[in-house]
């Protein structure tokens, strides 16, 4: 499983139902191992409905996400089975262009033989240069059920081309030795807005 910085930074698309509400779908993710054993092959396709809780006092955004991991990847790069996960992105906007954001995810995996639950915690600090170029730098945590925990520091930046378009880089470096040497990646995001909203007749 490999973990990304924040929803907003996954490949895929995010359909607004209301605003408060909207649909999101990660794109399969591909993985290859270039140096010594590992495996390679395509993530799960993973619809979800997102639900924005927030603004609440102090600018805190919170949302929770509801998805599912569908089995349409490689089982050793994304798991048995469909994959239930429950998620808690927030994000607060300090000054200067300065902002902290975070998730708590559970992901559920009924159909795995030995880990049937794994924790997520993740915490970002991101820097605005400009209107259209952030750097950002994650911890990510994976804490497995039964198992020893899997941690990484995560850097990168972000392209916004439009306001709802935007491309990424990051490169990753593990902390213990549960977690991969390096991860390098590449993701493009991009959002439809109001495609469900009704139009005056």
């Amino acid at each position: 499983m490999t973990a990304v910085p924040s929803t907003v930074r996954t490949a895929g698309g995010d359909w607004a139902l209301r605003p408060v509400l909207s649909y999101w779908s990660t794109c399969p993710l591909i993985s290859r191992t270039f140096k010594g054993p590992g495996n390679s092959g395509f993530s799960d396709v993973s619809p979800a409905l997102k639900w924005q809780i927030s603004p609440i006092p102090g600018k805190v955004d919170l949302s929770v996400v509801v998805g599912m991991a569908l089995p349409t990847g490689a089982v050793a790069i994304a798991g048995r089975g469909v994959q239930p996960y429950l998620q808690f992105p927030w994000s607060w906007e300090l000054h200067d262009g300065w902002g902290v954001s975070g998730m708590f995810t559970e992901f559920f995996r009924p159909s795995d033989f030995t880990t049937k639950r794994i924790t997520e915690t993740t915490f970002v600090l991101e820097k605005k240069l400009t209107e259209q170029f952030s750097l950002f730098t994650e911890y990510v945590g994976d804490y497995p059920e039964g198992g020893g925990p899997s941690l990484l520091m995560n850097s990168g930046a972000i392209y916004r081309m439009n306001r709802t378009q935007q491309v990424d880089f990051h490169i990753a470096f593990g902390l213990n030795h549960n977690a991969p040497s390096y991860i390098v990646g590449v993701g493009y995001s991009f959002r439809f807005d109001g495609l469900f909203a009704s139009h005056p007749r």
